[in-house]
């Protein structure tokens, strides 16, 4: 059904990075969401008014509210595929967070309205009836909802959207609050014992559960989230990889939206090659990301010494003292200045996130205390900076 969805409504439907691509899908998701809860709603209701069940509903308005939450969603989608212009010059792209924000703050509502009734039904019970209609129309309702999440899970992760997550999230939690109530429905039919307000309380709280989950997911790329290690040793290695470039370090990625990604890195190359080739260098591999990894990066450039064995014996020895220190430390930008009577060498310390302002100043001290304890003339200077890598 998925695939034959998109087929029929997402032209190019291959071409996920297209952001008119990306829209199409995002479309497709919003009015299927759309269809699905309102027919949701209004066989809830029925059922809702033939047993007396305040848990099924709560359960229709939470449909309804998802209807509401396709809308923005659709919206945004829309939005967020509009080009850049002079007030965004990095594209709208990340209205699609903001819907997907909106989305949690209205399945919290939900949660919250029922939260409210539960409490007055646990208060003030009233009288259910049992019927295999309206437990047929919840069957019904569960797998409905468990195709709409597998079908946004497997979309949004087609188009790396932040909206069609949150739907397919939300629309899991749907699946266990009905399951709920189909349950407190079954207890009544077999053994009289009305736990109607129980079950709304904890559906409740699974709603707004699932709704601070989505607003928590939403809310990271907004803020600034570390960069995932697939896509750093993507750029890591897309850089390394051609001619004329030593190494890499510093990588920073911005993110404006899915599909549109802003970048920058330090590239190291030979200080004895002539500026401009280097720079040529660099600039070919700048147009090729755009092209290859969809990223628009800025490279800037480091001399490195690669023929002078001192300086490479010194190299060693620091990378070394590292190791010995702690095997999750690396370094970058390393430099030396002969003095008369001591040696500086000046560089770049990546130590662990989890790594305190006491704990990098000690490190520093002991880096510097084993080294010269290898060579009394060696002087560090040294800077101390944690890398944007998830997970480091």
């Amino acid at each position: 059904m998925t695939e034959l969805l998109v087929r029929k409504f997402v032209k190019n439907h291959g071409e996920t990075e297209n952001p008119q691509v990306r829209a199409a899908y995002g479309m497709l998701a919003g009015l299927v969401g759309i269809c699905c809860n309102l027919v949701l709603f209004a066989a809830k209701v029925a059922a809702g008014l033939m047993t007396g069940s305040i848990s099924i509903m709560a359960d229709a308005f939470n449909n309804l509210s998802d209807a509401a939450s396709s809308i923005v969603g659709f919206v945004g989608v829309w939005l967020a595929q509009k080009p850049a212009d002079k007030e965004h010059p990095f594209g709208h792209g990340r209205i699609e967070y903001i819907s997907a924000f909106i989305v949690s703050f209205l399945v919290i509502q939900v949660g919250f309205s029922l939260l409210k009734t539960s409490v007055g039904k646990l208060l003030h019970p009233g009288e259910l009836s049992f019927g295999l209609v309206s437990l047929g129309i919840l069957v019904f309702s569960v797998l409905v909802k468990l195709w709409m999440a597998l079908f946004n899970r497997k979309l949004g992760r087609r188009v790396n959207s932040a909206v069609m997550a949150a739907t397919a999230a939300d629309s899991l939690g749907d699946v266990a609050a009905t399951s709920a109530t189909i349950f407190s429905i079954l207890v009544f039919g077999i053994w009289q014992v009305n736990i109607d307000g129980l079950v709304g309380l904890a559906v409740s709280v699974l709603v707004m559960a699932a709704g601070i989950n989505i607003a928590k997911d939403t809310l990271e790329p907004l803020i600034g989230q570390p960069i995932d290690p697939e896509i750093y040793k993507r750029i890591v290695e897309f850089v390394n990889g051609h001619e004329g470039i030593v190494g890499s370090h510093d990588l920073i990625v911005h993110n404006y939206g899915p599909g549109r990604s802003m970048a920058s890195i330090h590239a190291e190359v030979p200080r004895d090659v002539d500026i401009e080739k280097s720079h040529e260098i660099v600039d070919r591999i700048e147009r090729d990301a755009v092209r290859e990894l969809g990223i628009f990066l800025v490279i800037h450039m480091d001399p490195v010494e690669l023929k002078d064995s001192r300086v490479q014996q010194l190299r060693q020895m620091t990378e070394e003292v590292l190791k010995s220190l702690d095997d999750r430390l690396s370094m970058h930008d390393f430099r030396v200045v002969n003095g008369e009577k001591r040696v500086n060498l000046i560089f770049d310390l990546v130590v662990p996130r989890d790594y305190s302002s006491q704990m990098r100043d000690a490190c520093k001290q002991e880096i510097s205390r084993r080294l010269r304890e290898r060579d009394k003339r060696c002087s560090c200077v040294i800077t101390a900076e944690c890398t944007y890598c998830q997970g480091t």
